[in-house]
């Protein structure tokens, strides 16, 4: 069946509200828009799915929602009765409809039989992950579209360990929702007595566990109080959680009022992400009004962080999401090794994508450093890894998307945590005589200097995914020499599971396989160019390592024009 023959189906059944058959009306002579509506249906990876809210089998609307959880019911109803008793617990951010989906995919699960523990308010991801866990729930439900825009949501499944689903357990989910080919059929019971509020202990029990991982007591003790730091949930989940946890450990904050409301709309905003600081410009107004000394942010699922921090002009910069990363882990390596507290097999995790730098520090402590493909679900996976073999002791992961796991409560990014360690960071850095902007810039001195940057090619249309995978495996087999002034050493196919040097010998690389081009660069640099998986973009890292600044802004310039000029070229 066409996109036009099942756009009509959809507007002449009856099991549809009015309201969605008036959506479908006003679109009556769109065909590009029936097409992008029904000309495919909305992709469920290992990642969930994630599409703009509306009518159709492309978008996020309670119809997919309640298909997608009918596919985890029956894939739940394959395990153990033991395993099917344990339920399901459900969580949601502040987007639109994200409360709307949640009960809808309670209901489908209960009328499967299976029980579920529902947040009766907005809880994020971490607190999902730690739920799932604490609860011991089969798995897990977040509705959630992370930091894209308001037109957006999704749907993530956790798996029992409490990181995101297994790409084997997607695979036998995505197969029974293959099979369910009448979208509208699916039907649940949102008043069933198998659902049931998720326990208030919760919420008690994974504050008191992120108060245990505080390293700078004394300092917060001393500092804490006459800290001034701005925070801002921009209208998301992270405001009571975060709010909670830095008051518990004494911490002065000053939150943005105008954006602690759940906002559907994100207005105060352009987009909801934190990794820009126009996202976090009217907290930046508010510290510059009572002079504070930095400014967090957390996105609507609050498992991204964002931090502002003022220079040595006393002007507010933003970090990148590798600048905190590499503050944090200097800063956990030092405050453990100062507390004799550090593992003799200690490990840190990151995606292969996140700054170099992250290898000099690790070496520098004598701390194993792992790398893993893009998605935290890789690092949680790491987590369960050393906890059943002994071989590991975890001590962090992170992603240069402002992403950040300190302990292991949560197998996803945690905000909570993450602004709770850069808060009493920024108490130990001030207890010591100096500023978390002076500190990076020591670690700069000591390890070199490296330039972090990302660039996103935004495509659009209902075969974006597909025309940028072929970008991708077309760049495969173009041979590179060099970037500008940088000399390519090694490609790394992560598809195939092959690293190739400049003289052509191959070596395996031990890592679950993507779609991804990584060129290792002389001197310890390297570009990266992958599909997001999330958001319709072909991303593109660059981290160029060099004596300064300004060397290294110089090398990335060419470095970009050299990238632009191959990619047009495989393009043709």
């Amino acid at each position: 069946m066409n996109y036009r023959d099942l756009y009509n189906k959809w507007l002449c059944d009856a099991r549809l509200t009015e309201e969605e058959r008036a959506e479908l009306k006003a679109i009556a002579t769109d065909e590009k828009e029936q097409e992008y509506r029904f000309g495919g249906e909305l992709a469920f990876g290992t990642a969930g799915m994630r599409g703009i809210i509306g009518c159709g089998i492309n978008m996020m609307n309670v119809h997919t929602v309640m298909r997608a959880t009918q596919g985890l019911s029956m894939y739940i109803k394959t395990l153990s009765a033991a395993e099917q008793a344990r339920g399901v617990v459900i969580s949601y951010d502040t987007r639109r409809g994200s409360r709307v989906f949640a009960k809808a995919a309670a209901g489908v699960l209960a009328k499967n039989g299976i029980k579920v523990y529902l947040f009766n308010e907005v809880h994020p991801v971490p607190m999902l992950s730690y739920a799932v866990r604490y609860l011991h729930t089969i798995a897990g439900i977040m509705i959630t579209a992370s930091h894209n825009p308001k037109e957006y949501n999704g749907y993530k499944v956790y798996g029992e360990d409490g990181a995101q689903m297994s790409p084997e357990a997607t695979a036998v989910v995505v197969k029974f929702m293959e099979g369910i080919t009448d979208y509208l059929s699916v039907s649940g019971d949102e008043n069933s007595p198998l659902i049931e509020k998720v326990p208030a202990e919760v919420d008690e029990t994974y504050i008191q566990t992120l108060a245990k991982l505080t390293l700078s007591h004394k300092a917060v003790e001393t500092c804490g109080k006459n800290l001034k730091l701005v925070y801002t949930p921009v209208h998301g989940s992270g405001y009571v959680p975060v709010m909670r946890i830095l008051k518990k450990l004494g911490i002065n904050v000053t939150i943005v009022e105008e954006q602690t409301t759940e906002d559907t709309e994100f207005s105060t905003v352009k987009v909801p992400n934190p990794e820009f600081k126009e996202t976090l410009s009217m907290g930046i107004a508010l510290a510059n009004k009572i002079q504070a000394d930095v400014v967090f942010g957390t996105d609507p699922d609050s498992d991204r962080l964002g931090v502002v921090v003022k220079d040595d002009e006393g002007e507010f910069i933003a970090l990148s999401g590798n600048q905190v990363g590499i503050l944090l882990l200097d800063y956990i390596l030092t405050r453990l090794k100062e507390e004799n507290a550090l593992p003799e097999n200690a490990a840190v995790v990151k995606s292969f994508v996140t700054t170099g730098m992250a290898k000099a520090i690790c070496d520098d402590f004598g701390v194993t450093l792992f790398e893993t493909p893009v998605g935290f679900k890789f690092i949680g996976e790491k987590i369960k890894q050393w906890e059943t073999d002994g071989s590991y002791s975890y001590v962090f992961g992170f992603e240069e998307s402002c992403g950040y796991l300190r302990g292991t409560h949560a197998r996803d990014k945690d905000a909570v945590v993450a602004s709770m360690l850069c808060a009493e960071m920024v108490c130990y850095y001030t207890y010591v005589g100096k500023t978390v902007y002076k500190r990076l810039q020591e670690i700069y001195q000591k390890y070199g200097y490296v330039l972090d940057k990302n660039i996103s090619i935004q495509y659009s249309g209902l075969n974006a995914m597909k025309e940028m995978n072929a970008v991708v495996n077309a760049l495969k087999s173009v041979k590179v020499e060099r970037f500008g002034s940088l000399e390519v050493e090694a490609v790394r196919d992560y598809s195939a599971s092959v690293r190739r040097d400049k003289w052509g010998k191959e070596t395996s690389i031990d890592i679950p396989k993507c779609n991804c081009v990584y060129y290792e660069l002389a001197g310890g640099s390297f570009i990266c160019v992958r599909p997001s998986g999330t958001e319709p973009k072909l991303k593109i890292y660059y981290s160029i390592k060099a004596a300064d600044e300004a060397a290294a802004q110089l090398a990335l310039e060419d470095a970009k024009k050299a990238v632009e000029k191959l990619l047009e070229s495989v393009k043709k």
